[in-house]
């Protein structure tokens, strides 16, 4: 055969080859193009709902009130909607459709979270008269209505039985625990709700309060309430600030002037408060619940949860494997978090595999992604937001997207990195290699540089700062990435860090971060604080009716 003949052979077998092949490759560069877009739209819109969500609780003084703080994540849930709907406009899809394609969004707080997803509303555990005022064709909710919104509260709790401890534990993103349950037995049996915080490593005596063998102290606290005013001391008490004018204390409520009757000391002492009450907390659960190890867990159905959670101490104090409990990589962290990822996946599992009943307009079969490791770190250590996307067709596949976007600057978590140091000029991230032994600093929670908004006479809004430093160019402003500099070289963990800085002298940078990590945290609001509740004429008293559900969820009969 000559070889023009071969060649014309060539051609014809290979031509329909390379042309579908290069179809192929052009339909596969297309659907990559598509998911890399579908992702940045999604980030987007994740991002400006969590900074919606910002915004609301930085310029709100109610933002911690359960009432508000619903309000705050629906608006947020609002601007999620909007936004994905904007930027999928251009591709064709608009709000009402988009919404099909969103199995949940989940909002993770400080003690539990929240997922917006369908439900059915049931409202059976109605009396009949409440039934019947909802039988009105006014009425707004009716017994088997398909709702979208927010599910309730799903707290971070895990249930634990040992010889006479049958109880439910409520972790929380920092060392805050609740423990309601039963200890003892017989004429013993006891049952206890209470709360605080786990430290090592205090000392008490008297009205000398030390941590990590730093002497706490009283402070004044001075900031700006509305622009182009004076500093005024103030106290914060359960995440509302009160400031002192010549004729008593006043609060800011979103923007405007409240007296109250209450009068407050100059002496901030809050810090001291927290770590004397940390220590009688901590030694509480070293005594009653210390012998507690993971295979001590069970789920709701009463199975044991020791394959999950292993076999070590939860409750490793004094120092445990050369660790304090509030060490990062202690025992007790590292259960807080598996528990805290368990709950969150557990119940965000069952809510996505439940859209496949709701979803009618979509043959999409949702389910729950596979989440990475670091994606995990991030979301249990963070008040975030994690959205899903699933079943836009992107060409060659069916898109199946998420995006995890965190927030370190809110009213729902102090963390060990929500501090700053500050001097007269500018403030600093305590990890800041340029900070000076001899100089005095003040701790200040890192959301109160944040703008806020102020309304005045005119009724015209008007931006100021609370606080007057500026941030530091080597810590803040830009964070360098040279190995050879100390403020990116703490592995993650400030009180190592910190112990460190104290051996070389730094004590005035030890004292004022410890200072403001106990004020700020003592300071929050919680809806859980009374850490003395009893049993009354042998009814359960709850501290809210989130813990009551999750303490129900458990299975604890009485």
């Amino acid at each position: 055969m000559k070889i023009q003949n071969l060649a014309v052979i060539f051609v014809i077998i290979i031509l329909p080859i390379s042309l579908t092949l290069s179809s192929y490759t052009k339909s596969q560069n297309q659907t990559l193009h598509l998911q890399t877009a579908y992702d940045s739209k999604l980030d987007n819109a994740t991002y400006d709902a969590l900074k919606a969500f910002q915004l609301n609780t930085t310029n709100s003084s109610t933002s911690d009130i359960a009432n508000s703080k619903l309000r705050d994540i629906e608006a947020s849930v609002n601007t999620f909607f909007n936004s994905i709907a904007s930027n999928f406009n251009m591709v064709g899809y608009n709000q009402s459709v988009l919404k099909t394609y969103v199995p949940a969004l989940v909002y993770t707080m400080y003690d539990g979270f929240y997922i917006y997803s369908p439900y059915n509303n049931d409202l059976s555990s109605l009396t009949n008269e409440e039934k019947d005022k909802l039988k009105d064709p006014k009425a707004t909710f009716h017994d088997g209505d398909r709702i979208t919104g927010l599910k309730p509260y799903i707290h971070y709790s895990c249930r634990y039985k040992k010889n006479d401890i049958d109880v439910v534990i409520t972790y929380s993103l920092d060392n805050y625990i609740t423990v309601q349950g039963y200890i003892g037995s017989g004429m013993n049996k006891e049952y206890v709700v209470k709360s605080g915080y786990l430290l090592d490593n205090i000392e008490v005596n008297g009205g000398i309060v030390e941590y990590r063998n730093i002497l706490i102290e009283g402070e004044t606290l001075k900031q700006r309430f509305k622009p182009d005013e004076e500093e005024y001391v103030y106290v914060k008490v359960n995440g509302i600030k009160y400031y002192k004018k010549n004729d008593g204390w006043y609060s800011n409520l979103n923007g405007e002037e409240i007296k109250t009757d209450m009068e407050y000391k100059e002496q901030n002492e809050a810090a001291k408060q927290y770590y004397k009450e940390a220590k009688e907390f901590s030694d509480w659960v070293s005594s009653n619940l210390g012998d507690l190890t993971g295979n001590d867990a069970y789920d709701e159905n009463g199975d044991s949860l020791n394959s999950r959670f292993g076999s070590d101490k939860i409750f490793d104090f004094n120092g445990g494997n050369n660790k304090s409990i509030e060490d990062p990589n202690s025992d007790f962290n590292q259960h807080r978090l598996e528990v805290i990822r368990y709950t969150i996946e557990k119940n965000l599992s069952i809510a996505i595999a439940n859209y496949n009943n709701y979803s009618s307009s979509t043959t999409t079969n949702f389910q729950m992604p596979k989440l990475k490791e670091d994606e995990w770190t991030k979301i249990i250590n963070n008040v975030s937001i994690i959205s899903f996307l699933q079943g836009l067709s992107i060409g060659g596949k069916v898109y199946n997207g998420y995006s995890i976007i965190t927030n370190t600057k809110n009213d729902e978590v102090v963390s060990d990195e929500s501090i700053y140091l500050i001097n007269n000029t500018e403030y600093y991230k305590p990890t800041d290699s340029t900070l000076d032994k001899l100089t005095s600093y003040i701790g200040v929670l890192n959301k109160d540089f944040e703008r806020r908004t102020f309304t005045d006479d005119t009724g015209i809004t008007k931006y100021f700062f609370p606080k007057n430093q500026l941030g530091s160019y080597s810590s803040i402003v830009n964070q360098f990435e040279d190995s050879d500099l100390e403020n990116v070289q703490y592995n993650n963990n400030l009180y190592s860090y910190i112990d460190d800085k104290v051996t070389k002298g730094y004590i005035n940078i030890a004292k004022a971060y410890y200072t403001a990590l106990g004020r700020e945290r003592y300071s929050m609001y919680k809806t859980n604080t009374n850490t003395d509740r009893k049993v009354e004429s042998g009814k359960r008293v709850y501290e809210d009716e989130g813990l009551k559900a999750a303490y129900n969820q458990q299975n604890i009969k009485k």
